[in-house]
């Protein structure tokens, strides 16, 4: 266990990356004390039942009074009025952070409500669930996951680098990244994928010569895999696509090209053009698989049952 590197660590939201958040600080001894706060008076019960943080507060201000760092782990259409709300008590050289899937539009929104001397340092963990909530969490989510930290211009390097300690010790690798660059990179990695996953859930319940029993009873591995995504948080998706709608609506202009060419492989009978597609793409996978970023194993064999 190694020593501490914030005294105080607010975490703003107690879902599922919140939650497996405080697991890994407390498995690596990375803080000596964690607050937490959550809007609904349900989850924060939840919270205090399952003594998920040191405490609980009934306020995001009360939560992040005296932090050193305070990670806002709400949706990212929220992080403008908690942010507006927790500005005035945080304290000089305090840090401010956040787990957002989309960083240009986080920026705009939090970066003007920082006070002076206090640094905000955007970041985005790339590893989830389908599931939610602050009993979702478990320490080992982020093993061998990516963190991509998004300095804002003129940062300091020294509470970049504090983060980049902390995301480490929670076990993930970090990254640094532009956030227009970001969100790009996103939308065709996870944005553009869950819309096509919701959408093809969708058309599958719209067949009505397939019944309900039968999509479920003769769920095939694709499909389930297009449920499991489909099961996201809706608030937290709906929030994505809003705010980082020019990349994803670029990202899938070029799906609907794509989707195109192989309707027509299809409709004309070009078997070579669809094997020599499948080929290429086989290889990206097999180069996701190298890369250590998946597995068969249930949430990526990461969590540990007692």
């Amino acid at each position: 266990m190694s020593a501490p590197i914030y005294n105080r660590i607010a975490l703003i939201g107690l879902g599922l990356i919140a939650s497996s958040m405080a697991h890994a600080i407390r498995r690596g001894g990375l803080a000596s004390e964690i607050t937490g706060y959550a809007r609904s008076a349900e989850t924060r019960d939840t919270a205090r039942r399952i003594n998920l943080c040191d405490r609980v507060c009934d306020t995001a201000a009360e939560a992040a009074q005296d932090a050193d760092l305070v990670v806002l782990c709400v949706p990212v259409g929220a992080m403008d009025a908690v942010m507006a709300d927790i500005a005035p008590v945080l304290k000089p050289g305090a840090t401010v952070s956040d787990v957002g899937s989309v960083k240009r539009h986080v920026i705009d929104a939090v970066q003007p409500h920082i006070p002076e001397g206090v640094h905000f340092v955007p970041a985005h963990p790339l590893a989830g669930t389908e599931h939610s909530g602050p009993e979702a969490g478990f320490a080992e989510l982020y093993d061998n996951r990516w963190c991509l930290l998004v300095p804002v211009e003129g940062s300091d390097r020294a509470p970049v680098d504090h983060l980049r300690q902390l995301w480490e010790g929670m076990g993930a690798n970090v990254d640094e990244m532009d956030a227009d660059h970001h969100d790009l990179v996103l939308a065709v990695t996870s944005h553009a994928p869950h819309l096509i996953a919701y959408t093809m859930v969708g058309v599958a319940d719209d067949l009505r010569r397939v019944t309900d029993s039968e999509v479920i009873k003769y769920s095939a591995a694709g499909f389930r895999d297009f449920t499991r995504i489909a099961a996201s948080d809706p608030t937290m998706w709906r929030d994505v696509f809003l705010t980082n709608k020019d990349a994803t609506l670029e990202i899938l202009g070029r799906f609907t090209e794509e989707l195109f060419a192989l309707q027509r492989a299809i409709r004309t009978g070009d078997g070579e053009h669809l094997h020599q597609y499948f080929t290429r793409t086989r290889a990206i996978r097999r180069g996701i698989i190298e890369a250590g970023q998946d597995t068969a194993a249930p949430n990526f064999g990461r969590e540990t049952k007692s």
